[in-house]
């Protein structure tokens, strides 16, 4: 894993540090701290979800959480997400077809021992499938609504505060899995989900279900990332083959036919993100490339 930064002189990208992971990341998330209340941590899937804490000398393993009890072994992790309200909370996803919500306690310094250890809140079996994405929704308080995609095709929502029972929200009409969801940042009635090898983008409403509000289907190939705009409720990215776009879903219900900005990548785009301090800034990477746009 790299850690990069951008010279602002130069505006190139510089590897401040790497580490290694002893299996390939399926997400990594800095923690969600505006105010810079927290240290420096950074979280990572795989075989286990990491917390890691990064300094300019070092970055350093804080704690390894595991959600199977018996056995030093836990099924592989395809995402996660770390509560943006209350950053002690986090949310795994896995293949098990469990969901894992952490506590996270942040000790003192005494000496070298770790300053983060983790133990598991609450873990439920989410879906029939394996569980792919996992997302917090900012609805009532942003702390104890959250949502998951799965190999099932359905995208369910929970709340920690009454976990007996979840809400369907939607299913993919040929029971295609889904791989990634993402809630709108301004307005948490609205999330955006798609399927496996699907060149569509799925806008659902919750007090709408199981019928998409919108469909983005001017895509070439199968869709890779979603990414909503932090600081506007209508504005979404999405990234398939080699393009990323950005449309404009002001009008819903009405069809949104076309993007209003694309972009053209030298290879397929893997992965994007809107950036939430700098919301003209969008990172995309494809081959072995990170590049950052600016909108």
């Amino acid at each position: 894993v790299q850690i990069v930064g951008l010279e602002e002189k130069s505006s190139e990208f510089v590897c401040r540090s790497t580490f290694d992971h002893p299996y390939p990341t399926t997400k990594i998330m800095w923690i969600p701290d505006t105010k810079g209340a927290h240290p420096d941590l950074l979280a990572t899937s795989g075989d286990y979800l990491r917390i890691w804490r990064v300094s300019d000398a070092e970055t350093r393993l804080e704690c390894r959480l595991n959600n199977n009890k018996n056995s030093d072994f836990c099924a592989p992790l395809t995402s996660f997400d770390w509560n943006e309200v209350d950053p002690n909370l986090l949310g795994t996803s896995s293949i098990d077809t469990t969901c894992t919500v952490w506590g996270l306690e942040t000790g003192q310094v005494l000496g070298r021992v770790n300053l983060v250890s983790g133990h598991v809140k609450t873990q439920l079996i989410a879906h029939d499938k394996e569980v792919y994405d996992i997302s917090f929704s900012r609805a009532g308080g942003g702390r104890d609504m959250f949502a998951s995609v799965g190999a099932d095709g359905s995208v369910r929502m929970f709340d920690l505060r009454h976990m007996e029972h979840s809400t369907i929200i939607y299913e993919d009409p040929l029971h295609h899995p889904l791989l990634r969801l993402c809630w709108n940042k301004q307005d948490p009635n609205y999330l955006a989900t798609m399927a496996m090898d699907s060149p569509e983008v799925v806008i659902l409403d919750v007090r709408l279900p199981c019928t998409p509000v919108a469909k983005l289907s001017n895509h070439r190939a199968g869709v890779n990332g979603i990414a909503w705009a932090p600081h506007s409720s209508c504005h979404i990215c999405t990234a398939d083959d080699h393009q990323a776009l950005i449309w404009d879903i002001q009008q819903m219900p009405r069809a949104i036919e076309d993007p209003i900005l694309a972009y053209t990548a030298e290879g397929e785009i893997n992965n994007v993100q809107w950036a939430s301090t700098q919301p003209d800034w969008i990172a995309i990477c494809y081959n072995n490339c990170l590049e950052i746009l600016r909108v």
